[in-house]
């Protein structure tokens, strides 16, 4: 046990708190911890499942009658723990006037003035957005506009401070403006690679491809089982890259992403002149020196990484983001690709059709609402029903361990369990434990354990040196210094899964599993070869596919590129 822990433990004791708590804290807060939660107990809510109730019952048992509803650490805390859930659901900002609201019920009775230490304490920070402005005046008649009051959002400052950052960098490429090629070298371009490489490029991805050329910043569109599609593209793209002599960089969110997507440019030509990378080595390389920079399977991207991306992107460079906009947006804070494209201040391209078959018929009903039964001789699809948790849980257990690797040859390491839920028997947690003990007996995390990093990659620990050694698909190898930062990833939420692909993925649906459109359609198409769909939720997949079709998020990128 390091000092720190054992000193946030000493606290902890005080305030009558399980000692187990202090490693959790130490991460949250930092080396300081225990100095940080002697000086405010209310900053326990920095902990995600840590209750109000719990935090005040720890705060009165350590402070005693000085224990205040209105101390001001105790509303900073509240506008801090309200403001991290709202993050935790994908928010990057909350309206003021529904933060109050959600803060009062809470128990505050001044929302005002736990909005204000909040702001004083910097625990959030503020921003003024003008919506619309009044365009019913005159001016050769002397008119004034009536300007609305502004609206104020609050956020968690790291988050606040990417999104606004974010919205800058992008700004920074869009006002360059300067084309690689005009459009009917674009055009030539596009023609000379399709014939150089043997491609067939429909019309409707030739004018995606001129506008990558022209335009700084470009939303490319595509539709599901899109990877071959997406890898001709990309050939085009190296090829106008070359000829214009600015060069150019590919990556995907996670090393699976990259090399399923060297996999497919493989399959166009043998020996192709582009790789993908994963977004982590390509970020190490910074500043990019390339004039094209291209980020596949974009919508699992939260404002953090982008932010990242754009802000070692050279001036003048072009950023494409390729996206399918039917999937759910990004596990951590942001909408990105939808804020960009609302914004109207880059340009939408798309390209032509993707891949056919079972498994792009069942998904491209999903985008539409509709659950089918798909015909798949091929066993490409295949739709399991399941009478409960327990059942599913055995189903999914027997598709990784069995069914799949027997019947179409994919081996069990490129099989990835997906779960709607983290807790119950077909949760996340649970299936773990059964692969960990059915595929690699040990306690905690031991060599051969299939584990997923803080950033998305999944991969397997190979040793133990100076770290935990963990070998990505790409077979690169990373060290993580913090072990604990591992998780066991045999199976993973779709969340977790958002902006990896394996070759086959079985979906498992527990009953009552909360179930949207935009979640199960983003779990099927984690699929490269084959999808098998565990089913319990009785009605509950075709219901929330019909009736859940978007994730409301608030964020403020639109405004930050309209406004500045």
């Amino acid at each position: 046990m390091s000092e720190a822990v054992e000193q946030v433990s000493a606290v902890l004791g005080k305030m009558g708190a399980p000692p187990t708590l202090a490693p959790h804290l130490v991460a949250a807060l930092g080396p300081h911890a225990a100095d940080t939660l002697a000086d405010d107990p209310w900053s326990l809510l920095g902990l995600p499942h840590i209750t109000v109730e719990q935090a005040d019952h720890c705060a009165r048992t350590y402070l005693g009658e000085a224990a205040r509803p209105d101390d001001p650490r105790r509303l900073a805390a509240l506008i801090g723990h309200t403001l991290r859930r709202a993050t935790a659901r994908g928010h990057t900002v909350v309206e003021e006037k529904r933060l109050a609201a959600v803060v009062g019920k809470l128990g505050v009775q001044r929302p005002t003035d736990a909005l204000e230490v909040a702001e004083t304490a910097e625990a959030t920070v503020v921003f003024e957005s003008i919506d619309d402005t009044d365009d019913d005046f005159d001016l050769a008649e002397g008119g004034v506009p009536d300007l609305p009051d502004p609206e104020r959002f609050h956020s968690l400052p790291e988050v606040g401070h990417a999104e606004q950052h974010l919205g800058e960098q992008l700004l920074r490429l869009i006002g360059a403006n300067d084309p690689i090629m005009d459009s009917a070298t674009a055009e030539e371009t596009v023609d000379a690679s399709a014939e150089k490489y043997g491609l067939d490029v429909d019309e409707q991805t030739r004018q995606a491809l001129i506008t990558v050329a022209l335009r700084p910043v470009t939303v490319l569109r595509h539709g599901p089982c899109a990877l071959t599609a997406l890898a001709r593209a990309v050939l085009c793209m190296d090829t106008i890259a070359s000829d214009s002599q600015v060069g150019i960089s590919v990556a995907a969110p996670t090393a699976q992403a990259a090399a399923a997507l060297n996999t497919a440019l493989a399959d166009v030509v043998a020996e192709p002149p582009v790789q993908a990378v994963s977004l982590e080595t390509l970020l190490e390389q910074a500043p990019l020196t390339s004039g094209l920079v291209v980020l596949t399977e974009a919508m699992s991207v939260g404002t953090a990484r982008v932010c990242r991306l754009a802000s070692v992107c050279a001036d003048g460079a072009h950023l494409v983001l390729a996206a399918d906009p039917h999937q759910a947006p990004s596990a951590s804070p942001g909408q990105v690709v939808i804020d960009i494209a609302n914004s109207r201040t880059a340009h939408v391209a798309e390209l032509g059709p993707g891949g056919q078959g079972p498994l792009t018929e069942l998904t491209s009903a999903v985008a539409r609402g509709e659950v089918p039964d798909v015909r798949a001789p091929d066993r490409e699809v295949v739709q399991i029903p399941a009478s409960s948790a327990e059942e599913a849980a055995h189903r999914v257990v027997q598709l990784l361990t069995d069914s799949i690797p027997r019947a179409l040859e994919i081996a069990p390491e490129q099989v990835q369990i997906i779960t709607a839920r983290e807790d119950g028997p077909a949760g996340a947690r649970a299936l773990n434990a059964v692969f960990k003990e059915r595929l690699n007996p040990g306690s905690g995390f031991d060599v051969g354990d299939r584990v997923q990093l803080e950033n998305g990659d999944t991969g397997y620990l190979r040793e133990f040196s100076e770290g935990a050694v963990v070998e990505l698909a790409d077979g690169t190898r990373t060290t993580v210094t913090d072990p604990s930062a591992l998780r066991h990833a045999w199976a993973i939420t779709v969340a977790a899964a958002h902006g990896g692909l394996w070759p086959a993925v079985v979906v498992a649906l527990p009953p009552h599993a909360p179930v949207s459109r935009p979640q199960f359609y983003t779990a099927l198409t984690r699929a490269t070869r084959h999808v098998s769909v565990v089913n319990a939720t009785g009605g509950g997949l075709q219901t929330g596919v019909r009736d859940n079709a978007a994730l409301e998020r608030t964020t403020r990128l639109v405004r930050v590129l309209r406004e500045t």
